[in-house]
């Protein structure tokens, strides 16, 4: 007979290392199977850090998540006495009717956000390592900052499993199909049968549900660390994250301060990206390679704002974006199923709301519904 559990949760990156967490902490019989170790670097949710802000620009919906994603972070730090969030504060920059600019000052007066508007005068004083257009606008959200992903990856693991929770690494999903009343699940090394499946495979999740492939597009995406020309001046202390909306091009570009490898581990360096879908491509076929074209294109893309910031790039990697096409998450049932729950389709700017996903996914597990407010991102929308 297959090993029974209640509810089975194939990925565990963020939002399924988040969701055996909440599981097991409610006493729930758990089993979370990943493909890879925990953490890896082939998925979304590597790279040293992640940007977590307030006032969302992509819409004012996501506030209240973000709020409750806030108070769980607190929450898991106090658990695991470590600190996971750091307060740096984030400057956005833009042309004033642009869709960064226009979209964090509407989420901060619906909902009272703290972000301060900067004249050239104080952005020249506060952060003289910028060099900002004349014409562009320029706010700082105070309580903005970053996220450490693979340690919270780390703690959301080590704690479901003090809570009872069962996590299998290096075990891959074959098959899984409804059986009657319960849901059976096939990997390489076993058989599981349980009463309800969680779905968190991020990138993988087109060849994990089918049915969901049309809606959700992989991209491959270079993130890159540079050694600046002005290291101190990019320290931890000194530097906030940054978020820029480039007039030249659609999306825009983001960044961090240099963390101590001491602290933080490495890469080692300036970390910046550019937030818009890159190629597409397929999860178990990326092309990890970072071409010395992408690496120049995108310094000299940070040069333009940041003139004494990338003067050599030590360390490029790639990671995954899974897109919908409004680049709004999935978190519902599987339509046409009530024991399945997904969350997918995070297109980038997922990670900062991994404890809220958790939450969420354990709820809609347990009671087959939740009381925060995720209806905006039904599975059902794109019909």
């Amino acid at each position: 007979m297959p090993a029974t559990f209640d509810v089975i949760v194939l990925g565990a990156g963020s939002m399924g290392a988040s969701a055996c967490y909440y599981l097991a902490k409610s006493g729930v019989k758990v089993l979370g199977i990943e493909q890879f170790g925990i953490p890896h670097e082939q998925g979304s949710h590597a790279g040293q850090s992640r940007i977590i802000r307030k006032a969302y620009f992509e819409h004012p919906d996501y506030v209240p998540l973000l709020e409750r994603a806030y108070h769980n972070w607190k929450e898991l730090e106090s658990e695991t006495s470590s600190q996971l969030y750091f307060p740096t504060g984030l400057l956005y920059a833009g042309k004033p009717g642009g869709v960064l600019i226009k979209g964090v000052k509407e989420s901060a007066k619906k909902y009272s956000i703290q972000v301060d508007e900067l004249n050239a005068g104080e952005r020249a004083k506060r952060f003289p390592q910028f060099n900002i257009p004349a014409d562009y606008e320029v706010l700082f959200e105070p309580d903005a900052g970053f996220l450490t992903p693979e340690r919270c990856i780390l703690s959301f693991t080590e704690q479901a499993i003090k809570s009872g929770a069962a996590i299998h690494t290096h075990e891959q999903l074959l098959e899984w199909k409804q059986d009657g009343d319960s849901i059976s699940v096939r990997t390489n090394k076993s058989s599981y049968a349980c009463k309800k499946l969680v779905v968190t495979t991020g990138a993988w999740t087109p060849h994990v549900l089918p049915v969901l492939q049309k809606h959700l597009t992989v991209t491959r995406q270079v993130l890159a660390w540079a050694i600046p020309k002005q290291w101190e001046q990019f320290s931890l202390e000194k530097f906030p994250c940054w978020l820029i909306d480039d007039e030249n091009k659609p999306g825009m570009y983001y960044g961090f301060p240099v963390l101590p490898a001491s602290q933080f581990g490495g890469p080692v360096g300036l970390k910046a990206a550019y937030h818009y879908p890159g190629q597409a491509t397929d999860a178990n076929f990326v092309n990890r390679n970072v071409a010395p074209a992408e690496e120049q294109e995108l310094m000299q893309a940070v040069n333009r704002y940041l003139p004494d910031g990338f003067n050599t790039i030590h360390t490029s990697k790639t990671c995954l974006y899974t897109n919908t096409p409004d680049e709004n998450f999935i978190i519902d049932f599987l339509p046409g199923y009530s024991n399945v729950v997904i969350a997918a389709g995070f297109s980038g700017h997922g990670f900062k709301f991994a404890p809220v996903v958790g939450e969420i996914l354990s709820e809609l597990s347990i009671n087959g519904k939740t009381n925060l407010p995720v209806g905006f991102l039904n599975a059902n929308r794109f019909q």
